[in-house]
Parts: C-alpha cells; structure tokens; sequence
C-alpha cells in the first residue's frame, strides 16, 4: 500500500475516533483506534519515509489528526510536533488535554510511542 494511502487511513480513522467519542460510541473509536494504529505501523515499517509520510498532517485542519501525528513525530520531528502540541494545548477539552498529556511525558523522558 502507496504511504499517501496509509496517511489518509490514518487522518480518517483518528477523525473518526474522535466523532464516535463525541458522540458517546467507544466500541465504535476503538475500532477506528485500531485501524489508525495499523496504518501507523505500516508507515513506520517504511522508516523515515513513513514518518515523513505522517508528518504532513502536522497541517491537518482537524486539531484530533494535528496532534495524534504529533504526539507520535516527538522524537522525529521534535521541533515541529511540539509546536503543534503547544498550540493544541492552549485549548480546553478532550484534545487539549491529550496534546497536554504528550508534552508532559516528553518533557518527563517516559513518551515512548516512536522508540528508535
């Protein structure tokens, strides 16, 4: 599968995650939780082509699809992601918090969600 196909797996199943959250529906996010972790592996299976791959959606509109590829580009991208990460987490709600969560962890040394 081409690595434009995998990213867009991957934007539109976090997007949909997040809307099955919103709307009450777990069972439904996590099966888009698991595709878009799927599509994830596929890309880092393409090394750093993948993860270039991803990082165009550092540019998503949607905030959910800006910040899910950040806080998995931290180590790769570092400069880029928290920057997405740091504007994201100015907000309030579900994925403010989340962004908040990833810089967190980052600044801890314990984020692991792209070892080397």
């Amino acid at each position: 599968m081409k690595m434009e196909k995998l990213v867009e797996e991957f934007a539109q199943h976090v997007a949909a995650q997040t809307d099955a959250i919103w709307r009450g529906d777990a069972k439904t996010g996590n099966k888009h939780a698991e595709r878009y972790i799927a599509a994830l592996k596929k890309l880092r299976a393409n090394g750093n082509a993948g993860r270039d791959a991803l990082a165009t959606l550092l540019h998503h509109p949607r905030m959910d699809v800006r910040t899910s590829a950040a806080a998995f580009l931290l180590r790769y991208k570092t400069e880029e992601a928290k920057a997405v990460l740091e504007e994201a987490a100015k907000g309030k709600g579900l994925i403010p918090f989340g962004a908040q969560e990833a810089l967190k962890r980052w600044e801890e040394g314990t984020w692991a969600l792209d070892p080397e």
